[in-house]
């Protein structure tokens, strides 16, 4: 399973890990995970979870976005890294889904 990390930090504070990938049901998988003393501060409790998942259906509407041949998984994911490898890439993936009404499941955990 080939995964692609969009961001990393760690220090003192903070350990933030972004990847995506494609998991085992061929959903394309955005994988956020905060920990940390500065998460704990923040939100009451030692790590935080953001977690996007696309359904196979509406990841081929990628493809055409990032000029790229239907079913290209590995071009995809790295197209997605190179616009999305920020500290908010969490945030700018769902609004860029959302501007091309790319549907997709939302959880977030602390």
């Amino acid at each position: 399973m080939e995964k692609v990390t969009l961001f990393y930090l760690e220090n003192s504070n903070i350990k933030i890990s972004m990847q995506i990938y494609f998991n085992e049901k061929n959903q394309l998988y955005f994988d956020g995970y905060d920990t940390g003393k500065f998460v704990e501060e923040t939100w009451g409790d030692s790590d935080y979870e953001s977690i996007y998942s696309i359904e196979p259906e509406e990841v081929n509407k990628f493809y055409p976005i990032f000029n790229l041949s239907d079913g290209d998984r590995s071009g995809l994911l790295q197209a997605i890294k190179k616009e999305f490898s920020v500290n908010k890439a969490y945030s700018l993936f769902g609004e860029f889904m959302q501007a091309h009404n790319i549907k997709y499941s939302r959880f977030t955990w602390t």
